[in-house]
């Protein structure tokens, strides 16, 4: 009889274990399209793709950030109320204080980046949970939403609304820039973690975090890094998120955390950190906007079928994942 301990072993057995759940994912996402497809004959059309993508580079952008968190096995639970704050920020000052476009940008971003610098100094320096620490970030940033107003701020600034208007057009298919500004921070987060000293600190503390230390791995550095490239991913995320809605509100974003720890692990990181590509969240990302894109065309399903077939998901790639890794010591 084939145990569970049997079955864990084959997929452990060999170098090639830690690609199983980026194919697995990858797989899904040709199923679901697949499927999708053959069911409805508009389906097929690769602007159902892009759309995917169009719908969702703000979230994109923000699992990016999480996934340097969770590589190193923690947590961030802060991410959706920071791009709400972003939505806010930006908006109070580009309608209200009638500040330039070229001087909100760079603040709200810094903010984002701050407040993720603060974050990683408290769960380094004073050895607090991550979840803890994130969860108060998470209040902090939500709360101060509702400083700044409790109704939704609309923004007609010229360059909010031409980057929210615009579309850069390939033939007949065609994108926005947030989607562009999304697919560079992919790119540049893929070079950084293959490629950088940060990228090999940021899996060999997520490996093994008694070992890095010992080897002299820098640490503290590496985990406060990894948080402040979440807070900016963050509030580049609230940037998007505002071109997609040109308005700002505390309300936006809630449960965004969730989503993109959802693409993170059904795009194949460990939970437990050390093992993950930044391409397997893009692929857990088109799953999720796939799901969603399936449930439209159905017309039959609520829209809250999206969040059982994503926690069924997660429910199947956490299992995955303890099928595969071994147990850390």
């Amino acid at each position: 009889m084939t145990t569970f301990s049997d079955v864990r072993a084959r997929l452990y057995r060999g170098p090639q274990r830690k690609y199983v759940p980026v194919l697995a994912t990858l797989a899904l996402f040709a199923l679901m399209y697949g499927l999708g497809a053959a069911q409805y004959e508009a389906f097929g059309d690769a602007q159902v793709v892009l759309n995917v993508f169009i719908d969702n580079g703000f979230l994109l952008v923000v699992a990016v950030g999480m996934t340097f968190v969770i590589l190193t096995g923690g947590i961030d639970l802060s991410v959706g109320a920071v791009v709400a704050l972003t939505t806010m920020v930006s908006a109070s000052l580009l309608q209200n204080q009638n500040w330039p476009a070229f001087l909100v940008l760079p603040l709200v971003l810094f903010m984002g980046s701050l407040l993720g610098f603060g974050m990683g100094c408290i769960i380094h320096y004073f050895d607090i949970q991550p979840f803890i620490v994130t969860l108060a970030g998470m209040f902090l940033a939500r709360g101060l939403c509702y400083t700044i107003g409790t109704s939704s701020i609309p923004i007609t600034d010229p360059f909010w609304v031409k980057m929210a208007e615009s579309k850069i057009r390939f033939g007949e298919y065609r994108i926005s820039p947030s989607v562009v500004v999304a697919l560079v921070v992919v790119l540049i987060a893929a070079f950084v973690l293959a490629y950088t000293r940060l990228g090999r600190n940021t899996y060999a503390i997520g490996g093994n975090p008694r070992s890095a230390l010992l080897m002299g791995l820098p640490v503290a550095r590496t985990k406060i890094a990894v948080y402040t490239i979440s807070g900016f991913c963050s509030a580049l995320g609230g940037v998007l998120l505002s071109f997609y809605m040109l308005s700002g509100y505390g309300q936006h974003a809630v449960g965004m955390e969730l989503d993109a720890i959802a693409a993170v692990v059904i795009g194949g990181t460990l939970l437990t950190g050390g093992s993950g590509y930044v391409l397997g969240t893009v692929l857990g990302v088109l799953v999720l906007g796939l799901i969603q894109t399936l449930i439209s065309f159905d017309g039959r399903l609520s829209s809250w079928w999206t969040k059982i077939f994503i926690g069924a998901l997660l429910f199947v790639f956490i299992l995955l994942q303890r099928l595969i890794s071994p147990r850390k010591g």
